[in-house]
């Protein structure tokens, strides 16, 4: 699963990690035996970016199977959710993400994105903002 966060300005929040390439990525992870996905994607962004944030809605459903980019080569179905910040001091977890960058949704597209998050990044760009909230 994945969290496209959003802060005050509309920035997007995107970060780098080994396991992905040293391509841009949102932060997320697995959920736990029993954990909701709305707690687990909560969960995910507190332990890899040290932000509270709170889930709007879940933004689109990819399946990555034995993903190009990715270290391992696994199966995966990513539950990815729009997310609000509710500030935007990142504190990286020092493990998995190496780099961490806000920016706005247009300008990101002209990153190195992995291809998973440019399908999200192109999915909220298409949301207009009326349809956020």
């Amino acid at each position: 699963m994945g969290a496209l966060i959003v802060d005050g300005k509309g920035e997007i929040l995107l970060v780098r990690s080994y396991k992905w390439g040293r391509k841009y990525i949102v932060p997320g992870g697995h959920i736990e035996l029993g954990e909701r996905s709305e707690a687990a994607i909560k969960r995910e962004v507190k332990e890899e970016v040290g932000l509270e944030v709170e889930p709007v809605k879940l933004l689109l459903v990819q399946e990555a199977i034995y993903p190009a980019d990715y270290i391992k080569h696994e199966h995966y179905i990513f539950l990815d959710y729009l997310c609000r910040a509710h500030e935007s001091k990142v504190e990286l977890d020092g493990d998995e993400i190496q780099e961490h960058i806000w920016m706005l949704p247009k300008d990101a597209l002209q990153l190195d994105l992995e291809i998973f998050t440019r399908n999200l990044v192109q999915a909220y760009m298409k949301l207009g903002p009326e349809n956020i909230n």
